[in-house]
């Protein structure tokens, strides 16, 4: 019988290996990562999953488990999951709500609207994927226009690391926001590929 396969935003490698591994389920996956700067062109997401879907699954006769949220594709996602019954996706708009889980991310969002999110992965990547990715490197001068509606940079962290805090500290101050900090653990990540994904092992 084929392995189930997952294709999975490159921002989710560390995290979805350690959930996989935690529910015995890493020697009973095949698992393919997305070049995370997608995060920053989502319009190119669905077109590079059709393109490893014609791959590694020509036929649309494996389980496939899609390790991303909406995340910005405007329903393409969900309507590339329309025509392959075999697919499933994570829940929720983007990462930011399926790591720190639905109520608790509407709890955050709706005490301050203006606020730009971070994981552990955006902090420690935030010069490439961010400050690089939105040209800010280069100028530098529209940091104001991109984040004039923002307020703070709101840290949703998995791990506990004191490296990935300074850094998401760091980055909120380049960008002239101010930092908070919510650690959410795996749990809710945990609970949305158990969910989403199901027992495939």
């Amino acid at each position: 019988m084929t392995q189930p396969l997952v294709l999975a935003c490159g921002a989710l490698v560390a995290e979805l290996r350690s959930v996989l591994a935690t529910n015995g389920m890493a020697e009973h996956v095949e698992v393919r990562y997305l070049p995370a700067n997608l995060h920053n062109r989502p319009e190119r997401i669905v077109p590079a999953l059709r393109e490893l879907l014609d791959d590694v699954d020509p036929d649309g006769d494996r389980t496939v488990l899609i390790g991303y949220a909406d995340c910005g594709t405007g329903g393409m996602l969900d309507a590339l999951l329309a025509e392959r019954p075999n697919l499933r996706r994570l829940p929720g708009d983007h990462c930011y709500e399926f790591f720190s889980g639905s109520a608790v991310f509407r709890e955050m969002a709706g005490a301050e609207l203006g606020t730009f999110y971070v994981t552990d992965f955006l902090a420690k990547h935030f010069r490439a994927l961010i400050w690089e990715g939105l040209g800010l490197d280069r100028h530098p001068e529209l940091r104001d226009a991109y984040f004039e509606h923002y307020t703070r940079l709101m840290l949703v962290s998995q791990s506990e690391s004191a490296d990935v805090v300074q850094a998401a500290r760091d980055a909120a101050a380049q960008l002239g926001l101010r930092f908070e900090h919510r650690h959410v653990g795996l749990g809710p990540f945990e609970q949305a590929v158990a969910i989403s994904f199901g027992r495939v092992a």
